[in-house]
């Protein structure tokens, strides 16, 4: 698979940035990412990252950390242990020179190791990759968990990009649910493969979570139907 966002990160970290990644999917017109955004420093995060970040706490795992931005604050600033993994292998190699002392090419699914705290932002739900997929994918991450650990992630509800009906009703495709999207990125020429992303509405995850062993709290919300959310064990 084509290492689109690897590839944009060392362009910019090796003084080769000269464009910024270009995005398509299913449900919108073409947008870009700008890589440098990717590289932003704590004051330059929206408030719900900053939240997330200050809200982080002893063993932390940044599970898609990309450049590193996340990782680096939580190392130097809150002198936390924090292991980043990704499995863009330009990310790593990225952290490591942007000096992340612990970053791993790695697929969250292949962790086994338990965390304090399980991070994953800029829509962090969205690697789950369907709604289907999210049974499963929190039971691997309540896995991880140490027995008083948290699990910090973002998303948004994408409601709001659909046409709605004078009743408040949206017209959405009920065959499946309506924040699974299929992505394609460019960079400098090169296309990735389509992959599945998700975004996910609070209460969808709430609902999840139940179900699967963990509590869900909403922690605060964005300016753009985002949200932070924490979750946690259940005791028996």
């Amino acid at each position: 698979m084509s290492d689109i966002l690897g590839a944009a990160m060392l362009d910019y970290i090796n003084n080769n940035y000269t464009e910024d990644i270009v995005t398509s999917s299913s449900i919108s017109e073409e947008d870009c990412i700008p890589v440098p955004y990717l590289f932003r420093s704590f004051e330059e995060m929206p408030l719900i990252e900053q939240t997330a970040l200050n809200l982080c706490k002893g063993n932390v795992l940044d599970i898609g950390c990309g450049a590193g931005s996340h990782a680096l604050y939580l190392q130097n600033t809150k002198k936390l242990s924090v292991h980043a993994i990704d499995i863009s292998s330009g990310a790593i190699t990225t952290c490591k020179k942007r000096g992340v002392i612990s970053a791993e090419v790695k697929n969250v699914y292949n962790v086994n190791n338990k965390y304090d705290t399980l991070l994953l932002l800029m829509n962090g739900i969205g690697i789950c990759g369907k709604a289907s997929q999210l049974g499963v994918f929190l039971n691997h991450l309540k896995e991880l968990l140490t027995p008083n650990g948290q699990i910090l992630v973002d998303s948004s509800d994408i409601i709001y990009m659909f046409d709605q009906d004078e009743d408040g009703s949206y017209w959405v495709d009920a065959t499946s649910y309506y924040g699974e999207v299929e992505f394609n990125m460019s960079y400098k020429g090169i296309s990735s493969e389509a992959f599945h992303w998700l975004y996910l509405d609070f209460n969808t995850l709430l609902i999840a979570a139940e179900a699967n062993g963990l509590n869900c709290e909403m922690v605060c919300e964005g300016s753009h139907y985002d949200y932070l959310a924490r979750l946690t064990l259940k005791t028996s």
